[in-house]
Protein backbone atom coordinates (compact mmCIF):
# COMPACT_ATOMS: atom_id res chain seq x y z
CA UNK A 1 0.00 0.00 0.00
CA UNK A 2 1.14 3.35 -0.94
CA UNK A 3 0.95 4.79 2.35
CA UNK A 4 3.15 2.48 3.99
CA UNK A 5 6.22 4.07 1.81
CA UNK A 6 5.24 7.33 3.63
CA UNK A 7 7.58 8.63 6.61
CA UNK A 8 6.98 11.55 8.59
CA UNK A 9 10.00 12.84 10.09
CA UNK A 10 10.27 15.16 12.96
CA UNK A 11 13.42 16.74 13.82
CA UNK A 12 14.58 17.68 17.32
CA UNK A 13 10.70 17.87 18.17
CA UNK A 14 11.46 19.74 21.80
CA UNK A 15 7.35 18.93 23.13
CA UNK A 16 6.16 15.50 24.10
CA UNK A 17 2.83 16.80 23.61
CA UNK A 18 3.49 17.48 20.13
CA UNK A 19 4.95 14.40 19.31
CA UNK A 20 1.91 12.51 20.78
CA UNK A 21 -0.51 15.39 18.84
CA UNK A 22 1.63 14.08 15.27
CA UNK A 23 1.25 10.70 15.77
CA UNK A 24 -2.50 11.11 16.27
CA UNK A 25 -2.77 13.30 12.87
CA UNK A 26 -0.59 10.54 11.22
CA UNK A 27 -2.95 7.73 12.41
CA UNK A 28 -6.32 10.41 11.97
CA UNK A 29 -5.03 10.23 8.29
CA UNK A 30 -4.28 6.55 7.46
CA UNK A 31 -0.52 6.93 7.92
CA UNK A 32 1.37 4.29 10.06
CA UNK A 33 5.64 5.52 9.74
CA UNK A 34 6.41 7.93 12.16
CA UNK A 35 10.46 8.56 13.05
CA UNK A 36 12.44 11.29 14.85
CA UNK A 37 15.92 12.78 14.65
CA UNK A 38 17.08 13.51 18.51
CA UNK A 39 13.77 14.02 20.35
CA UNK A 40 13.00 15.00 23.69
CA UNK A 41 12.37 12.56 26.41
CA UNK A 42 8.81 11.43 24.93
CA UNK A 43 7.92 8.83 27.13
CA UNK A 44 5.28 10.64 29.14
CA UNK A 45 1.64 10.59 30.32
CA UNK A 46 1.30 13.84 27.90
CA UNK A 47 2.57 12.11 24.82
CA UNK A 48 0.25 9.41 25.55
CA UNK A 49 -2.77 11.83 26.49
CA UNK A 50 -2.49 13.43 23.40
CA UNK A 51 -1.45 10.52 21.06
CA UNK A 52 -5.01 8.83 22.22
CA UNK A 53 -5.63 6.18 20.08
CA UNK A 54 -2.64 6.74 18.41
CA UNK A 55 -0.03 5.57 20.41
CA UNK A 56 1.17 2.66 19.04
CA UNK A 57 2.35 4.83 16.05
CA UNK A 58 4.62 6.42 19.19
CA UNK A 59 5.84 2.90 20.50
CA UNK A 60 6.86 2.01 16.72
CA UNK A 61 8.48 5.39 15.87
CA UNK A 62 12.06 4.87 14.85
CA UNK A 63 15.15 6.98 16.19
CA UNK A 64 17.82 8.44 14.60
CA UNK A 65 20.58 10.41 15.97
CA UNK A 66 21.22 12.44 12.57
CA UNK A 67 18.69 13.68 9.80
CA UNK A 68 21.63 11.69 7.02
CA UNK A 69 20.89 8.54 8.61
CA UNK A 70 17.19 8.88 8.63
CA UNK A 71 17.14 9.34 4.85
CA UNK A 72 19.76 7.12 4.16
CA UNK A 73 16.85 4.46 2.53
CA UNK A 74 14.07 6.85 1.41
CA UNK A 75 14.42 7.82 -2.35
CA UNK A 76 13.67 11.44 -1.57
CA UNK A 77 12.92 13.62 1.24
CA UNK A 78 10.59 16.68 1.23
CA UNK A 79 11.73 19.19 3.76
CA UNK A 80 8.36 21.77 5.28
CA UNK A 81 9.55 25.75 5.77
CA UNK A 82 7.83 28.68 6.00
CA UNK A 83 10.68 30.62 5.44
CA UNK A 84 12.10 30.79 1.92
CA UNK A 85 14.30 32.59 0.04
CA UNK A 86 16.91 31.80 -2.84
CA UNK A 87 19.27 30.20 -0.79
CA UNK A 88 16.89 27.26 0.34
CA UNK A 89 15.98 26.06 -3.63
CA UNK A 90 12.41 24.90 -5.07
CA UNK A 91 10.02 25.54 -3.33
CA UNK A 92 6.36 23.63 -3.74
CA UNK A 93 3.34 24.70 -1.99
CA UNK A 94 1.86 21.51 0.04
CA UNK A 95 -0.69 20.76 -2.29
CA UNK A 96 1.46 20.66 -5.74
CA UNK A 97 3.85 19.01 -3.06
CA UNK A 98 1.64 15.95 -2.24
CA UNK A 99 0.72 15.28 -5.99
CA UNK A 100 4.51 15.15 -7.16
CA UNK A 101 5.07 13.13 -3.80
CA UNK A 102 1.97 10.60 -4.86
CA UNK A 103 4.08 9.77 -8.76
CA UNK A 104 6.05 7.62 -7.03
CA UNK A 105 4.79 6.19 -3.59
CA UNK A 106 3.25 3.48 -4.22
CA UNK A 107 7.06 1.60 -4.64
CA UNK A 108 9.29 4.40 -3.43
CA UNK A 109 9.83 5.49 0.19
CA UNK A 110 9.19 9.02 0.61
CA UNK A 111 10.30 11.32 3.56
CA UNK A 112 8.78 14.09 4.64
CA UNK A 113 10.63 16.15 6.86
CA UNK A 114 9.44 18.91 9.80
CA UNK A 115 12.01 21.32 11.30
CA UNK A 116 11.69 22.26 15.67
CA UNK A 117 8.91 23.73 17.13
CA UNK A 118 10.67 26.90 17.82
CA UNK A 119 13.11 27.27 14.79
CA UNK A 120 12.42 24.88 11.86
CA UNK A 121 14.85 22.81 9.61
CA UNK A 122 18.41 24.55 9.27
CA UNK A 123 19.93 25.59 5.84
CA UNK A 124 21.92 22.17 6.08
CA UNK A 125 19.14 20.34 6.67
CA UNK A 126 16.93 21.80 3.89
CA UNK A 127 20.33 21.14 1.73
CA UNK A 128 19.61 17.36 2.42
CA UNK A 129 16.25 17.74 1.00
CA UNK A 130 15.15 16.91 -2.72
CA UNK A 131 13.29 20.18 -2.30
CA UNK A 132 10.91 22.33 0.26
CA UNK A 133 7.13 22.63 0.51
CA UNK A 134 5.30 24.94 2.55
CA UNK A 135 1.95 25.42 3.72
CA UNK A 136 0.36 29.00 2.52
CA UNK A 137 -0.76 30.86 5.85
CA UNK A 138 -1.34 34.54 6.92
CA UNK A 139 1.08 36.86 7.50
CA UNK A 140 -0.39 37.94 10.25
CA UNK A 141 0.12 34.01 12.24
CA UNK A 142 2.66 32.47 9.79
CA UNK A 143 3.68 29.96 12.32
CA UNK A 144 1.78 26.78 12.67
CA UNK A 145 1.59 24.19 15.38
CA UNK A 146 4.17 20.68 14.48
CA UNK A 147 1.36 18.66 14.97
CA UNK A 148 -1.16 20.91 13.10
CA UNK A 149 1.53 20.96 10.17
CA UNK A 150 2.27 17.21 10.34
CA UNK A 151 -1.83 17.20 10.15
CA UNK A 152 -2.12 19.52 7.24
CA UNK A 153 0.39 17.21 4.95
CA UNK A 154 -1.28 14.17 5.80
CA UNK A 155 -4.51 15.37 5.22
CA UNK A 156 -3.69 16.41 1.11
CA UNK A 157 -1.91 13.26 0.97
CA UNK A 158 -5.00 10.97 1.92
CA UNK A 159 -7.24 13.36 -0.54
CA UNK A 160 -5.05 11.71 -3.65
CA UNK A 161 -4.71 8.50 -5.06
CA UNK A 162 -1.54 6.86 -6.44
CA UNK A 163 -0.93 7.16 -9.92
CA UNK A 164 0.38 5.09 -12.44
CA UNK A 165 3.62 4.24 -10.64
CA UNK A 166 7.10 5.26 -12.09
CA UNK A 167 9.85 2.65 -11.72
CA UNK A 168 11.74 2.01 -8.72
CA UNK A 169 13.56 5.54 -7.84
CA UNK A 170 16.98 5.05 -6.51
CA UNK A 171 17.77 6.58 -2.80
CA UNK A 172 19.28 9.52 -1.64
CA UNK A 173 22.48 7.66 -0.21
CA UNK A 174 22.55 6.48 -4.11
CA UNK A 175 22.56 9.95 -5.55
CA UNK A 176 25.45 11.45 -3.35
CA UNK A 177 28.14 10.59 -5.54
CA UNK A 178 26.36 11.88 -8.59
CA UNK A 179 26.52 15.16 -7.27
CA UNK A 180 30.13 14.78 -6.80
CA UNK A 181 30.79 13.19 -10.00
CA UNK A 182 28.78 16.37 -10.98
CA UNK A 183 30.48 18.81 -9.52
CA UNK A 184 34.12 17.11 -10.56
CA UNK A 185 32.98 17.44 -14.15
CA UNK A 186 31.87 20.75 -14.29
CA UNK A 187 35.52 22.17 -12.79
CA UNK A 188 37.20 19.79 -15.26
CA UNK A 189 35.27 21.49 -17.95
CA UNK A 190 36.04 24.49 -16.38
CA UNK A 191 32.24 25.71 -15.51
CA UNK A 192 33.02 26.82 -12.26
CA UNK A 193 35.79 29.13 -11.66
CA UNK A 194 38.41 27.75 -9.45
CA UNK A 195 37.62 28.75 -5.96
CA UNK A 196 34.13 29.60 -6.21
CA UNK A 197 32.21 28.06 -3.72
CA UNK A 198 29.04 29.84 -4.16
CA UNK A 199 28.15 29.17 -7.66
CA UNK A 200 29.58 25.66 -7.09
CA UNK A 201 27.05 25.61 -4.28
CA UNK A 202 23.78 27.01 -6.49
CA UNK A 203 24.33 24.84 -9.37
CA UNK A 204 24.82 21.60 -7.22
CA UNK A 205 21.41 23.01 -5.37
CA UNK A 206 19.76 23.31 -8.42
CA UNK A 207 21.06 19.95 -9.95
CA UNK A 208 19.26 18.81 -6.23
CA UNK A 209 15.75 20.43 -6.94
CA UNK A 210 15.88 19.54 -10.74
CA UNK A 211 15.81 15.85 -9.51
CA UNK A 212 14.53 15.71 -6.53
CA UNK A 213 11.17 16.67 -8.19
CA UNK A 214 11.05 13.25 -9.40
CA UNK A 215 13.82 11.35 -8.91
CA UNK A 216 15.47 9.06 -10.78
CA UNK A 217 15.37 5.32 -11.73
CA UNK A 218 18.52 2.95 -11.35
CA UNK A 219 18.76 2.68 -15.76
CA UNK A 220 18.80 6.82 -15.28
CA UNK A 221 21.37 6.88 -12.37
CA UNK A 222 23.15 4.56 -14.29
CA UNK A 223 22.86 6.39 -17.66
CA UNK A 224 24.26 9.66 -16.35
CA UNK A 225 27.07 8.15 -14.88
CA UNK A 226 27.75 6.70 -18.12
CA UNK A 227 27.36 10.03 -19.60
CA UNK A 228 29.90 11.38 -17.18
CA UNK A 229 32.55 8.85 -17.45
CA UNK A 230 32.20 9.73 -21.42
CA UNK A 231 32.75 13.33 -20.78
CA UNK A 232 35.48 12.63 -18.41
CA UNK A 233 37.49 10.38 -21.16
CA UNK A 234 37.42 12.81 -23.48
CA UNK A 235 38.03 15.86 -21.56
CA UNK A 236 41.33 13.79 -20.77
CA UNK A 237 41.90 13.21 -24.10
CA UNK A 238 41.45 16.34 -25.41
CA UNK A 239 43.95 17.83 -22.58
CA UNK A 240 46.94 15.37 -23.54
CA UNK A 241 46.45 16.12 -27.16
CA UNK A 242 46.63 19.43 -26.57
CA UNK A 243 50.01 18.59 -24.54
CA UNK A 244 51.39 16.81 -26.84
CA UNK A 245 50.72 19.32 -29.65
CA UNK A 246 52.32 22.14 -27.58
CA UNK A 247 55.39 19.27 -26.98
CA UNK A 248 55.44 19.05 -30.92
CA UNK A 249 55.01 22.93 -31.42
CA UNK A 250 58.56 23.65 -28.76
CA UNK A 251 60.80 20.56 -30.65
CA UNK A 252 60.04 22.26 -34.36
CA UNK A 253 61.16 25.49 -33.61
CA UNK A 254 63.87 24.50 -31.54
CA UNK A 255 65.58 23.77 -34.92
Amino acid sequence: MWKDNIYFILVEPSEPGNIGSAARATKNMGFRNLEMVRPVDYHTDETRRLAANSYDIVENAKVHETLSEALKEKSFAVGMTRRIGKTRGLIMPVKKSAEEMLRSAEENRIAIVFGREDKGLTNEEIRQCSYIATIPTHENQPSLNLAQAVLIVAYELSQLGPKDNLDRLVDQEELMPLFDRISDSLKLLGYIPRGDRDMESRILRNFKNIIGRSGLTDWELNMIHGIITQLEDSLRKIRIWTLIRSDLFHIIFMF
